[in-house]
């Protein structure tokens, strides 16, 4: 057996009283878990847009300085008075980072279930993951086939089980075509492969020619550049021609979630026989689940009466979907791992020096195309 050490490193971000946030790397002991848990040696967790908002929050990291407390990395940035009370529910709070990650069984609980993952390499979702080991249910894990490299597994669970969900939303939801935003990102790139594969119109919305370039190049049909002076009138013809009336918008603040019921109505107007004062009949529907932007979001009333603007979450979307629905997404994962899902990482890093300022400032750009990966075991 894997030799476990007295301690665990581990990241943690606090906001304190005074209108800082402090992130830093603490020794805690490693966890010994339980009849039905198993202990990972964690190897690699990504850095997503939700880790960020935990991990930074409302602090403006261009004030971020560097300094170490008991030989250990130390970054403090000032929060604004906005974003204090923001986050009042978080002050006096060290708390664990990272939502998922991939790493190797190397103690488990007295449960069959447990032990039948000891010693093999799992995908992991439950909080905590930047941290050299972490203890969790065996329901927790996903064993994944011998030989995985841990970066292949890191991203098992946000952006697969996420794209898959748009589509189980779709169905469910009786749409036949979806709309999407910030999609050259490995999220957008996995829900292009998967649309191509089970045959379902989608509508990428990107913001560069480069972009662009990058989604037809793995076989998008609709790609359109939201820079473009010609954006509102082009969204509208692919809405015709695809007659998606879901779209899942990454970005949240700004116009584009009304840009997209917008386009939606008029794509639906132009397929009405006779005229309505109220609009279509044609049920829109935009999700936000990001925000890349964090400016308020702009809706110009421009699309009926018939349509609906909200969040979402994967996790309460599993929940209500079951399990016979997320076994069925969890397994398609697996077998699709290296091809439909393999994601991409521009950067490697250690927790060490993912406390680099510097560094801090160029994941937390959240720049599409550059995405980072941490592996606590360096």
């Amino acid at each position: 057996m894997t030799d476990i050490p007295a301690d665990n490193l581990t990241m943690l971000t606090l906001v304190k009283e005074g209108g800082e946030l402090e992130i830093s790397l603490a020794r805690r002991p490693v966890p010994e878990p339980r009849d039905h848990e198993v202990l990972v040696k964690v190897l690699a967790a990504p850095i997503n847009p939700s880790d960020l908002g935990l991990l930074v929050g409302a602090a403006d990291v261009r004030t971020a300085r560097a300094s170490q407390r008991d030989g250990l990395p130390v970054i403090t940035a000032d929060v604004p008075a906005a974003g204090m009370r923001a986050m009042a529910g978080r002050i006096g709070e060290a708390m664990p980072i990272g939502n998922e990650g991939c790493g190797v069984v190397v103690k488990a609980g007295a449960s069959p279930e447990a032990q039948a993952l000891m010693g093999k390499t799992v995908a992991l979702l439950g909080g905590a993951m930047y941290a050299q080991y972490r203890c969790l249910p065996a329901s927790a894990c996903m064993e994944l086939p011998a030989g995985t490299e841990p970066a292949d597994g890191a991203s098992c669970f946000v952006n697969p089980l996420t794209s898959l969900a748009f589509t189980e939303v779709m169905r469910m939801e009786g749409h036949s075509a979806l709309v999407h935003t910030a999609a050259a990102s490995n999220l957008g790139q996995m829900l292009v492969k998967i649309c191509a594969k089970d045959g379902i119109p989608l509508v990428n919305i990107v913001r560069s020619e480069e972009q662009v370039a990058l989604l037809k190049g793995i076989g998008a049909t609709h790609v359109l550049n939201s820079a473009s002076e010609s954006f509102v009138d082009d969204l509208t013809a692919a809405l015709v021609e695809t007659g998606a009336t879901l779209g899942f918008d990454a970005i949240g603040g700004g116009k584009l979630a009304s840009q997209m019921l917008a386009a939606m109505e008029s794509a639906a107007v132009k397929r009405m026989t006779t005229y309505s004062r109220y609009g279509s009949d044609t049920f829109k529907q935009v999700y936000i689940y990001g925000g890349l932007d964090l400016a308020p979001t702009m809706l110009t009333r421009s699309f009926g009466l018939s349509w609906a603007l909200s969040g979402f979450l994967l996790t309460p979307f599993m929940a209500k979907a079951g399990p016979e629905v997320v076994g069925r997404m969890r397994k398609r994962v697996v077998d699709e791992l290296t091809t439909t899902f393999k994601s991409h990482y521009s950067h490697q890093v250690s927790l060490t020096e993912a406390l680099d300022p510097a560094v801090l400032a160029a994941y937390n750009a959240k720049r599409t195309g550059e995405k980072y990966l941490i592996c606590p075991a360096r």
